[in-house]
């Protein structure tokens, strides 16, 4: 049976769509059929980090409003033959999205997939509603500052009592916490959060820290999902996070400052 996943936030610039790039990704290098579909209607960045913008013809509204069918809007990744996107339209407006017409396109996705990843609008407004309602689980991503915490809790009370599950009395969504942009070193200084002072405030499982890296920019800018950087710390905490998702058990990574030797005390980085 087919899992919708959400990635969401209450805060825009998380890292929720370098997120759902990322997890879609991993899932689909496990063997998993996957689709990511772009929720963020009049903006769509999705396409950019996947790198497929130049491929986009029919888009998630088109399918909802019956201009084309899911055939034609799917986007097959270059690289990877169990990865698909479903684009967002940047020409309609939200409102173009509806309850039932979603359903319909989630139902025939779970009909041919194993996994449908939603990467939500920041906020709460009808597209980031429609991203959750239907959701299976949940990956909240935070930045470890206080705003950002503080909105993710609130889209945590969203999942809890307005998502289909909560409507109809079933088992909740099961929630899963990734932190991003994480600097051990800010840490120590007092500048951020602490992984325990965010867990602390959330009380949900940590899926994954994602530590800060030039990598994410890198890979975004090149439209090619971090995660498959495997040198980069960035790929290699979301490889981590997708491992876990899928119940293995791994040790969490890059949550503490590297100690520096006398030589780089004296001399510093060079990298």
């Amino acid at each position: 049976m087919a899992k919708v996943i959400v990635v969401t936030s209450g805060k825009g610039g998380v890292g929720k769509t370098t997120t759902s790039a990322a997890i879609s990704t991993g899932l689909a290098l496990r063997g998993f059929k996957t689709v990511v579909i772009d929720f963020d209607v009049g903006l769509r960045n999705l396409d950019l980090i996947m790198g497929c913008e130049r491929r986009v013809v029919y888009d998630f509204v088109n399918v909802i409003m019956g201009d084309a069918n899911l055939n034609q809007a799917l986007i097959k990744d270059k690289q990877l033959e169990n990865l698909f996107i479903l684009p967002a339209s940047q020409t309609r407006d939200k409102d173009a999205l509806t309850q039932e017409g979603v359903e319909k396109v989630l139902n025939e996705l779970k009909a041919s997939f194993d996994f449908i990843v939603c990467d939500s609008p920041a906020g709460i407004e009808r597209g980031a509603h429609l991203a959750m309602y239907f959701a299976d689980e949940a990956i909240v991503v935070t930045n470890p500052e206080v705003s950002s915490v503080r909105d993710s809790d609130r889209m945590l009370g969203l999942l809890s009592s307005k998502s289909r599950r909560a409507e109809t009395g079933q088992s909740p969504v099961k929630e899963h916490l990734l932190l991003t942009r994480y600097s051990p070193e800010r840490v120590e200084r007092g500048e951020m959060l602490s992984v325990e002072d965010v867990q602390e405030i959330l009380s949900i499982p940590l899926l994954g820290v994602i530590p800060e890296s030039q990598a994410v920019l890198n890979a975004s800018n090149s439209g090619r999902p971090v995660i498959l950087d495997a040198e980069s710390t960035a790929g290699q905490a979301y490889a981590d996070a997708v491992a876990r998702f899928l119940g293995e058990n791994v040790d969490h990574r890059f949550l503490t400052a590297e100690k520096k030797g006398f030589l780089k005390r004296l001399f510093g980085s060079v990298a």
